[in-house]
């Protein structure tokens, strides 16, 4: 344990079971240590390994083909609902729920390992995705959808952690790629599926309740097997006299220690004070302005409030606080954080709302809108086939990851001048493509720039971080494309149209408006100019956001990738002056270059 849990413990008993609990923080922990027997375990033979990236493919191809079509079948559900501008709303509170899980499943899995909780994500997805279908409301709908995304955050962050667990760090972004290859498949065949089921969302959302826990059976039963040929091993037994040390807790001493280790009261301050902040935000414009009313600002002044205090318990109150002071002041950690967040942050402002502008201002069908908002993941995977074996020999990620940083300025540079009208159909592809390819540079790659800093005992700590920043970031950003989508289309429609109830309908469901007026028909033409403002000034949001990005990946450290699993180090030089942000710090002597997967 820290020794801030031993500083801040008073009392006899508080005392007793810190001393108890300290022995586990003493000694690795119990599901890194398992996992690395798991790993042993599979280690001696080549194909072992081959069948564990197929079976990761599988997962990734279930999720990632329901990724990319239950967000327009989500669009289809809120308009189903009459309100369809509430879309960034249900982004915003499944990207809170994502955050702050993705803490918890990263700890819990060093307690309990890693199968146990990917088991427990998939059970969230179906569960959720269960309740989504069968939604009558936007309210519950958004239920649904909260623990949907608890278990697929799980089920990505768990599926990484495994991946890593066998991986040495030149071959970690290889491994780390595989359950996103899908998206070369999913790109062209997601069109076909929203096509096929059209406007039947509950459908579309229901059927993967069934399909995704198929695809993960096979991922399964490679753990399984890890586990049965482990269990021969005397290193096993060793280890499971190890686990009865947490039986000297008791149940209630057990308890305790995970109340604290997953520090639940940080947890609870970080959900109500994001939301309470971010939620408003998308719902007081719309048809009439809500500003001034108590259920708008009541709750942003209660998430103001929190946010220091949340600051405060962290610092001096959690005994496992969320994002650990001792590994956040390296900068090879906090630049990347700063970079996670920002990447989602303006990847969703770029996609909230980009789905409809396709089909209002652009005038594709359901199947193109599809395939051209799935472009960009596409471009990124395409090319992370060939960077992941790149990278294998080059062993160094910081220059990649500054030039795919700069790409995303290109990227938004085409799509602010192509946003509407015929012509745009080109230029936003052209666009996307460009940032597919800057994706490619940097968005795992940060993943494992952060993992090669820290030892294996702290991968899932700082692999958590990188996740729950992505998802606090994609919840800001949501909320922030959610402010501008409802405080200035609505106006705008009005002032275009002259009229309240075509306004109103082209806001509401802007799907059943365009069946109505036909591509050059002067109210779709004003619709249209009205949708290419709202996209320029979603463009300038992201491109404004791209400059400081580019600058936090200046400051990232630059270890070479090596053969083992993590970099044996206590740290690298976390003092280190800016001056020297070009260089790094080298770590021991590494084993002579060898084909090690």
């Amino acid at each position: 344990m820290s020794d801030s849990y031993q500083e801040k413990a008073s009392g006899s008993d508080v005392a007793s079971h810190s001393s108890q609990v300290s022995t586990f923080e003493e000694e690795k922990s119990i599901g890194v240590e398992k996992a690395e027997l798991l790993a042993a375990a599979w280690d001696n033979k080549f194909y072992y390994k081959i069948i564990l990236l197929f079976s990761s493919f599988l997962v990734g191809y279930g999720y990632g083909l329901d990724g990319q079509t239950r967000y327009v079948f989500t669009g289809y559900a809120t308009q189903s609902y009459a309100e369809h501008s509430l879309l960034s709303t249900v982004n915003v509170i499944t990207g809170v729920a994502a955050a702050a899980s993705q803490p918890v499943y990263a700890r819990l899995s060093d307690v309990f390992g890693r199968l146990e909780l990917f088991i427990v994500s998939v059970v969230f997805y179906v569960v959720g995705t269960i309740i989504e279908s069968q939604a009558t409301s936007v309210q519950k709908y958004a239920g649904g959808a909260i623990l949907y995304q608890i278990g697929y955050s799980g089920v990505i962050l768990v599926l990484l952690l495994i991946l890593s667990d066998f991986s040495s760090l030149r071959w970690r972004l290889f491994y780390t790629f595989v359950p996103a290859f899908p998206f070369i498949i999913n790109t062209w065949i997601s069109g076909n599926v929203t096509a096929a089921i059209g406007m039947n969302w509950s459908w579309g959302v229901g059927m993967w309740a069934f399909i995704f826990p198929l695809c993960c059976i096979p991922l399964v039963c490679c753990m399984i097997h890890m586990r049965y040929l482990a269990g021969k091993t005397p290193e096993w037994k060793v280890f499971k006299q190890r686990k009865t040390k947490y039986q000297e807790l008791g149940p209630i001493g057990f308890a305790n220690y995970l109340f604290w280790k997953l520090d639940i009261i940080g947890l609870l301050l970080l959900i109500v004070c994001l939301a309470c902040i971010l939620v408003p935000l998308t719902l007081a414009g719309g048809v009439k302005d809500t500003w001034k009313k108590a259920h708008i600002i009541v709750p942003i002044v209660i998430g103001g409030v929190l946010l220091p205090v949340f600051v405060a318990w962290e610092t001096y109150g959690a005994r496992f606080p969320l994002a650990p002071w001792k590994l956040l002041k390296d900068r090879g950690i906090w630049s990347a954080l700063i970079i996670s967040f920002l990447l989602d942050f303006i990847s969703s402002i770029e996609s909230s709302y980009l789905y409809t502008v396709l089909m209002v201002a652009v005038n594709e069908s359901q199947k193109s809108a599809t395939r051209i908002t799935s472009i960009s993941s596409f471009v990124s995977v395409v090319g992370a086939v060939f960077f992941g074996l790149v990278i294998v020999k080059f062993r160094k990620l910081k220059g990649f990851i500054v030039l795919g940083c700069s790409l995303w300025l290109v990227a938004f540079g085409i799509m602010y001048y192509y946003r509407g009208n015929l012509a745009a159909h080109s230029g936003i592809i052209g666009g996307l493509v460009v940032l597919g390819l800057g994706t490619t540079f940097f968005s795992y790659p940060i993943n494992v720039s952060v993992q090669a800093c820290v030892t294996h005992e702290h991968m899932a700590t700082v692999s958590s971080l990188v996740y729950t920043t992505y998802r606090i970031g994609y919840a800001a950003g949501s909320s922030v494309a959610g402010a501008i989508w409802t405080q200035t289309l609505y106006s705008k429609l009005y002032n275009a149209l002259q009229s309240t109830e075509l306004a109103t309908s082209v806001y509401t469901q802007p799907y059943i408006f365009i069946t109505e007026y036909a591509w050059g028909t002067p109210v779709r033409e004003a619709v249209v100019e009205v949708y290419r403002e709202m996209q320029r000034i979603l463009m300038i949001a992201c491109m404004c956001f791209t400059v400081p990005m580019i600058i936090a990946a200046l400051f990232l450290r630059d270890p070479k990738l090596g053969v083992d699993q993590s970099n044996d180090l206590e740290k690298l030089d976390a003092n280190e002056g800016i001056t020297d942000f070009f260089k790094f710090k080298k770590s021991k002597l590494e084993k002579q270059d060898q084909p090690v997967v």
